[in-house]
């Protein structure tokens, strides 16, 4: 038993290690064109989080157009109308690779463990789900604004928050110990 767990342990890190290596050598082969408006790591937030909200989008369409045929998703004992139904099905695919990329890629070298890490993270998505629901409410019914750039506003401080939050908060760099602070040990594997 503890030979087949510790293959399996080294088959899995070094699958991580080769998908890691292509996904940096993809998003880092179009950083040059970038290099003059932004730092490496900020360029990878975009690059990785572009791409997980693209994914999000096609996946929240395919749900809710050819899953769910724009029906109400019933479970029996509660139901979902089929756009809230396709946002979490899209929400729960997508939020692990959103974590992995966030954690692997553009956020490196995070002293916290990798549960704080998850559980900071989806804190600070919900609190942009929230966000996003309060800023778009704001600038369309309050401000009178149209809807289209009522959303490009709400994306552009949204995807602000998130970049401070994620970098300061969720994937924080420190190696400092502070009394009931949740670190790696020093022999756990990045």
């Amino acid at each position: 038993m503890c030979i087949k767990g510790f293959y399996f342990r080294w088959t899995v890190r070094r699958l991580h290690k080769k998908i890691r290596k292509i996904i940096f050598e993809f998003v880092d082969l179009f950083y040059p064109y970038f290099k003059k408006f932004m730092s490496l790591q900020m360029y990878r937030y975009a690059a990785c989080g572009g791409s997980t909200t693209l994914l999000n989008i096609f996946i929240y369409f395919i749900t809710y157009n050819y899953i769910l045929k724009k029906q109400v998703f019933d479970l029996g004992f509660i139901a979902f109308t089929p756009h809230i139904a396709a946002f979490i099905i899209a929400f729960c695919i997508t939020f692990p690779i959103g974590f992995y990329l966030s954690m692997c890629v553009v956020f490196q070298g995070s002293h916290l463990r990798r549960r704080i890490q998850l559980i900071r993270y989806f804190s600070v998505a919900l609190v942009c789900i929230v966000l996003n629901y309060i800023l778009i409410k704001f600038f369309v019914e309050t401000m009178k604004w149209y809807p289209t750039p009522s959303l490009i506003m709400t994306a552009a401080i949204v995807i602000l928050f998130s970049y401070i939050s994620q970098r300061n908060f969720s994937f924080r760099k420190t190696n400092q110990y502070q009394p009931g602070a949740e670190t790696k040990t020093s022999g756990q594997l990045k």
